[in-house]
């Protein structure tokens, strides 16, 4: 997916956002899939897990359901799992893109951030254009944070 040297600008999409929990808690609401199936998403998707193998080549099987009735099948592969740190994953259905989500310790709050690198500039365009992934991220952002928030969780 990536050759040495070559840049990769124009089909990644990168995100950080500073959330007020701990990295601790951070990791548990992203790996545990009875906690991200209540933020993960846009803002009116449901999503259903049907698998979430946390290790390296395990996968993650989820459908998102849309607030328009459709549903989204999506399915990745974990490359990478670094606890507290790191996760890397393959999104192998379409839209094809590697994830890297980096979590990073600041005591009370943690730093997350995320990028997708999508197989082509073209794949890239169709993703933000068709179904608003840069805004879709954002909002996944702010519902994590939102989520972590909550006291019923801690």
């Amino acid at each position: 997916m990536l050759k040495k040297g070559e840049n990769t600008t124009d089909r990644e999409l990168r995100m950080s956002r500073e959330l007020k929990a701990p990295v601790e808690l951070v990791w548990k609401v992203w790996t545990d899939p009875d906690h991200l199936k209540n933020w993960w998403g846009p803002n009116g998707f449901t999503n259903t897990i049907s698998r979430m193998d946390l290790r390296v080549g395990g996968e993650w099987n989820l459908v998102m359901h849309g607030p328009d009735g459709t549903d989204y099948r999506n399915k990745s592969v974990f490359k990478e799992i670094i606890k507290y740190k790191k996760i890397v994953y393959e999104h192998i259905s379409g839209p094809k893109f590697l994830a890297t989500i980096i979590f990073e310790s600041r005591g009370p709050t943690t730093i997350i951030n995320w990028h997708m690198l999508f197989e082509s500039k073209e794949e890239f365009i169709q993703t933000v254009k068709t179904f608003k992934a840069d805004e879709g991220l954002k909002q996944n952002l702010e519902k994590l944070d939102a989520y972590v928030q909550q006291e019923s969780i801690q």
